[in-house]
């Protein structure tokens, strides 16, 4: 059996409704690596809500340099599960090229969502600090809560006049956050004045 014809027979369990099929077909397809990606980014488009999900949780296992690029596309779904599992998959595999969709995924309706997105701008680390520092500044109420909880986790010194300012608002969980990266980042409360 061709290579492309036995990964055909692989990506068919995604749409079967078998979760055990669906799993079992996961560890043969990422040791084909690339070559499944034209089966992958079709499933991507399928209105199949569980074969979007199984093929992003595919991808999330390919270390191919294309492997980012699926993800963001994923991260616009419709579905949530299929969004969570993109956010999930590009927190496992930190790429740049992803801030700007994860910026946006701090708004998404889904919490789980949210955070997760926020988590993979936690391990994009420093290069995702302009576009979380900009939500600060202009984002939603929701929107800044993960930024600051991302902030706080990356610990750049950029962010500190921004962690200070989240001090002086309403939302106990931003200053949480902020008191928790000022600290992570040794500056804490030494200077403010009694």
């Amino acid at each position: 059996m061709s290579a492309m014809k036995r990964i055909q027979e692989l990506l068919s369990a995604f749409s079967s409704g078998d979760d055990g099929r669906a799993e079992a077909a996961v560890p043969t397809l990422v040791a084909h690596g690339s070559q499944a990606f034209p089966g992958l980014e079709v499933l991507l488009s399928s209105s199949n809500g569980d074969a979007r999900w199984w093929a992003v949780r595919t991808l999330a296992e390919i270390p191919d340099p294309q492997t980012p690029l699926l993800l963001i596309r994923a991260l616009s779904d419709q579905e949530a599960a299929v969004r969570q599992c993109a956010a999930l998959a590009l927190r496992k595999r930190p790429n740049a090229r992803a801030v700007p969709a994860l910026i946006s995924a701090l708004n998404d309706p889904d919490h789980l969502c949210a955070s997760l997105s926020a988590d993979a701008l936690e391990a994009i680390g420093s290069e995702a600090v302009p576009a979380l520092l900009e939500v600060m500044q202009k984002g939603s109420p929701s929107s800044r809560l993960e930024a600051v909880r991302a902030l706080a986790m990356i610990g750049d010194q950029r962010s500190i006049p921004v962690l200070f300012a989240a001090l002086e608002g309403d939302s106990a969980l931003m200053e949480y956050w902020a008191n928790e990266g000022l600290e992570r980042m040794g500056v804490g409360w030494m200077f403010f004045k009694p």
